[in-house]
């Protein structure tokens, strides 16, 4: 396993795999009440560009619980945010801190901060991949579905970070993807050409009932991410139709499950009542993420 996790492209199949026994281990003993300070003294620097919830409250909590202290960074109360070389800021901060976690714009000032770091640092979130997430996301079908390998999953809307996370998965696991974007979102060609390179089955369409014709898992994410709101209204036009309702649902398998990353645009996207359906599993999937980070934090930064 690498010493950074900056995309699902940086472990192999049985890192994956590794992660998920770590993360049943962790999330038994935190239900439990049984201590588990695996980074009991550690600091995990936060590094914050974007705003967040999940992500500052997951990572927070999460190495309380391992005996750690997360130390919350805005980029723009930070001498990075004053123009520091980001070379510069890597190297201090891995003199004072065991980790950094980073929820940033720029794929690349991130590959920079880790080349130039001693101590791992984890995506937290970039343009490019949100590779947290996305474990989260496959970990949490693990809870509800035998076999995880085997299933047909399908992503609609947006072609994102998240949807590039998910062709990241379906390369490295093998499990057929079905991405239903509107013409001119389709999710970033070169990840595409990379993950087709490594056998992976990936189906684009522009077509969401298509997308959703007799799949097991269902997903989606808000129409207009961070950094693209001033675009929300011209989005709402141009998605109309991709949205994960009750109609789209009963296309899917009988057994379906559905997930959405939060936040979510309440009929927008999705409908409240798929949100709030039998078949979403959407708040343990956003449960999931302490759990599973955990468990990401603990196997990069254990000394």
């Amino acid at each position: 396993m690498n010493k950074d996790f900056l995309a699902l492209s940086d472990w192999s199949l049985e890192d994956l795999e590794s992660i998920f026994s770590l993360t049943r281990e962790l999330k038994q003993k935190q239900k439990a009440g049984t201590p588990h300070q695996l980074l009991k003294g550690q600091t995990l620097g936060m590094i914050f560009e974007k705003s967040s919830t999940r992500t500052r409250v997951s990572f927070e909590v999460g190495m309380f619980q391992l005996g750690g202290h997360g130390l919350f960074l805005h980029s723009g109360t930070t001498q990075m945010g004053r123009g520091e070389p980001i070379k510069d800021t890597a190297r201090v901060m891995s003199s004072y801190c065991d980790g950094v976690m980073a929820r940033t714009y720029s794929h690349a000032a991130l590959e920079e901060f880790a080349e130039n770091s001693y101590i791992p640092v984890i995506n937290g979130l970039s343009d490019l991949y949100h590779p947290c997430q996305l474990v989260a996301d496959m970990f949490t079908v693990t809870e509800h579905k035998e076999d995880y390998k085997n299933l047909k999953y399908c992503w609609i809307g947006d072609g994102n970070n998240m949807a590039n996370s998910w062709i990241n998965a379906a390369a490295l696991v093998g499990f057929e993807l079905r991405i239903a974007t509107p013409k001119g979102y389709e999710p970033d060609p070169k990840i595409i050409a990379l993950a087709e390179k490594s056998g992976a089955n990936v189906i684009l369409t522009n077509d969401p009932r298509e997308a959703a014709e007799g799949i097991d898992v269902l997903n989606t994410d808000v129409w207009a991410s961070m950094g693209h709101e001033a675009e929300q209204e011209e989005r709402i036009k141009a998605f109309k139709g991709f949205q994960i309702n009750s109609s789209l649902l009963e296309l899917a398998a009988p057994d379906a499950v559905v997930m959405h990353c939060l936040p979510a645009h309440r009929d927008e996207e999705i409908t409240d009542d798929v949100v709030e359906g039998s078949q979403s599993i959407i708040f343990d999937e956003a449960e999931n993420r302490l759990h599973v980070q955990k468990a990401i934090m603990a196997t990069l930064m254990a000394r």
